[in-house]
Parts: C-alpha cells; sequence; structure tokens
C-alpha cells in the first residue's frame, strides 16, 4: 500500500521544488492556522479565517487547474479520485460563503465553522493518504518537480476567496480564475486598508469592497465559468 506522504521525507518527495512537498508545506501552514482558530472569537476569529481563506482557496484552485487534470490523465480511476476531493472543497466554498453572511451571534455558526474545520481536515488526508501517493507512484522526480513549479504559478494567481458557484474543472474554473484573482486579492487590499484606515475613510473603503464583491459575483454568474462541472461525477 503506498505510503502517505505525510511520512515521507523530502528527498523521498522527489526534493524541495516537488508538488508534493509544496501542497504538504501548505497543509502544515494550514494546521498552524487551524489550531489558532480553535477558540478564536470575534474579530480575532474573523482574522484567522480571512488567513486561511487565502491560503485555502489559492491552494485548491491551483490544484483543481493543474493537478487534478494530470491525476485523471495518468490514473485510470483518477476521475473518481478527484470527484470526492471536488466535492470537498465545493463544501469549502459553500460554508465559507454562508459564514460570511452570520452575525458573530448567530447560533449557527459555531456549528458551521465545526463542519468547515472537519472537511478540510478530511481533504488534508484523502490528498496525502490516498491522491498524492498514487500521483508518487505514477510520475518521476523530476515530472513532480516540473508540476510543482506549474503549481506554484497558478497558486500565486489564483483566487481568495470562495465562489461556490464556479466550476471545479476546466474551462469553467480556467476562465474565471484570473478576473476572480484580480478582483480577490484588490478586495484583500482594501479591505486591509479599511482596517487600519482612520474612521472618516472606512465607509469609502467599505463601498469599494462591496462593489468589487459585486463585481465577483457577476463573473461568477457567466454561463462559461460554470462550464466542467457536468463531466464531474458526484457522490452525494
Amino acid at each position: 500500500m503506498p505510503r502517505s506522504i505525510a511520512d515521507q521525507t523530502v528527498e523521498e518527495l522527489g526534493g524541495p521544488t516537488s508538488v508534493l512537498v509544496r501542497q504538504r508545506n501548505d497543509h502544515v501552514q494550514l494546521d498552524r492556522l487551524l489550531h489558532e482558530l480553535d477558540g478564536s472569537t470575534g474579530t480575532e476569529q474573523e482574522r484567522v479565517l480571512r488567513r486561511i481563506d487565502r491560503l485555502v482557496f489559492s491552494h485548491a484552485f491551483a490544484e483543481e487547474t493543474v493537478l487534478w487534470p494530470v491525476l485523471r490523465r495518468v490514473l485510470p480511476d483518477g476521475d473518481a479520485l478527484t470527484g470526492r476531493v471536488e466535492e470537498e472543497h465545493q463544501e469549502v466554498n459553500e460554508l465559507v460563503a454562508e459564514l460570511e453572511t452570520l452575525p458573530h451571534d448567530d447560533p449557527r455558526r459555531a456549528q458551521r465553522l465545526a463542519r468547515l474545520v472537519e472537511v478540510l481536515r478530511e481533504d488534508v488526508r484523502d490528498e496525502e493518504d490516498v491522491l498524492f501517493p498514487r500521483l508518487q507512484e505514477a510520475l518521476d522526480g523530476k515530472a513532480l518537480r516540473r508540476l510543482g513549479l506549474q503549481w506554484e504559478v497558478a497558486r500565486r494567481v489564483s483566487p481568495t476567496r470562495p465562489h461556490p458557484t464556479v466550476s471545479r474543472r476546466p474551462p469553467g474554473n480556467a476562465v474565471s480564475g484570473l478576473p476572480l484573482s484580480l478582483l480577490d486579492r484588490s478586495r484583500d487590499l482594501v479591505d486591509a486598508g479599511v482596517q487600519h484606515a482612520p474612521g472618516r475613510l472606512a465607509p469609502a473603503g467599505q463601498t469599494v469592497s462591496r462593489g468589487l464583491a459585486a463585481l465577483a459575483g457577476w463573473v461568477e454568474r457567466v454561463p462559461l465559468a460554470r462550464r466542467g462541472d457536468d463531466d464531474r461525477p458526484t457522490s452525494r
């Protein structure tokens, strides 16, 4: 049985630039953030959630546009394997989008947060214990390092916020990825400025942020952004 990438050395995984090492590094960072989230409240909880969002959504987008098409190509059961993880990614998008609308005193918030943490941990285990060992068997170290570079490039230009109506597969995710990334990252900068701005500037920044969110919603509704999910197997 293939070994989990969690139990292997950097050298066994193809070296520091291998996609498997890059993925595991993100998973380690996510684990630290989930521990920070535990027990947090109010503005501190929101701060940690935003850090989780920026990590998780760019990470998942790079997987869906770069890694999963390779897995489907090189493994006979790759479609089913990636389909399960895509369902987890979709649930994370839906949970985070809902959390953004729930006030801190809403009784549903704790339940949604608990489920979010659960799905994120399930996703890590599915990837490290199942998908990536299979990918490791199919590709040599050189191919894993080349894939690592492609994944890193995609991650750096990926959306950083939930977009639950966008397809988890090409062409929808690939077509919508760049405009959503520009809008999300611009909104991240505006929101960071609002957080530290004098009171008189905050309303203008909030207006700009809402406008960027509205534009992102328009991109999500473009029919081409939804193309690709018809080919995705579902188990739910």
